[in-house]
Order: C-alpha cells, then sequence, then structure tokens
C-alpha cells in the first residue's frame, strides 16, 4: 500500500494521493485500504516515515559538529531526490520510532555540544526547519542564480557557530 501511494505521490504529487486513486493502483475498493490504513492521514504518514527513514544517520564517533553536518547533508540529499514530496515534513510530524532516528540523532550530537536539555527540542526544531526550508527554496529554484552548495555551506557554518557561542 505504501509502495503505491508513494508511486501515485512521485507521478503525479501529493494533490493526487487520495483514498480511491491508491485503491485503484492497487486494484481494490476504497473500502479494503480503510480497513488497513484508516484514512489518507494514515498514508501521508506512511510517506512521513519513508521520507525520514531515507535519511542517513551520522557516524555517531564523530565530533558533534561533524555529525550535524552529516545529518544536515543528508536531509538536503532527500529533499533534493523527493522536491515534491519533502514539504510534507512541514506539515506532518515522525510518528513512529524509526522515523524519529533523525531527530534523535541530532538531540544526541546537541547535547554533546553542551545545549541544556530545555533547549535541545527548541534547538532541533530550529536546525531541521532551517534545513527544512533550505531545500524547499531550492527545489522551488531560489538559489538558481548561485551556487546552491556554497550556500548551504555557508549557513551551516553559521549555524554551527551559533550552537557553539
Amino acid at each position: 500500500m505504501l509502495d503505491a501511494t508513494w508511486a501515485l505521490a512521485a507521478e503525479r504529487g501529493l494533490a493526487a494521493v487520495t483514498m480511491r486513486a491508491v485503491a485503484e493502483r492497487l486494484g481494490v475498493t476504497p473500502m479494503a485500504l480503510y480497513r488497513h490504513i484508516g484514512d489518507k492521514q494514515g498514508l501521508l504518514d506512511g510517506l512521513v516515515e519513508r521520507l525520514l527513514g531515507e535519511i542517513p544517520l551520522p557516524d555517531p564517533e564523530l565530533p558533534w559538529p561533524d555529525r550535524l553536518e552529516q545529518l544536515a547533508q543528508g536531509m538536503r540529499a532527500v529533499a533534493r531526490a523527493h522536491p515534491d514530496l519533502f514539504p510534507l515534513l512541514f506539515e506532518r510530524s515522525a510518528t513512529t520510532e524509526a522515523a524519529r532516528r533523525p531527530r534523535d540523532a541530532a538531540y544526541s550530537a546537541l547535547r554533546e555540544a553542551g545545549l541544556k536539555e530545555a533547549d535541545v527540542e527548541r534547538a532541533e526544531r530550529m536546525l531541521s526547519t532551517f534545513i527544512l526550508g533550505f531545500a524547499c527554496s531550492e527545489a522551488a529554484g531560489r538559489f538558481a542564480h548561485v551556487d546552491a552548495d556554497t550556500e548551504f555551506t555557508y549557513a551551516t557554518e553559521a549555524l554551527r557557530r551559533v550552537f557553539v557561542s
């Protein structure tokens, strides 16, 4: 079911993802899907889980700044591979343990950076929001007139300085 949803979204965009369209693709009735997934929100949650599952986790042996950099680069790579699906991460939360792994990797690095426990979640939200925003802006062509890699490196280095200070 998730493969059919993923393929439909990749081919026709998120707006095309409906219970009826996924059921049609699978050759079943929409009611058959409702028994397994609940509703369209369940389909979208599955897409989010798959997107987050594609983000490579950083090497835990690296120093915290390098782990955050690897995580940022991995998120950006997934955004580039799936520009039409990646904006879902703005709208939906990770609902499974597997989908929370990138967030947990960031938490670990931020704790190692010396952030107070009360600030870790906020800092991770700031970091992931930046990466999501950059990736969506890049997909929309905002960096067409400049080298996006250079811009991304500049921005991630600036964020690193924020976490160090």
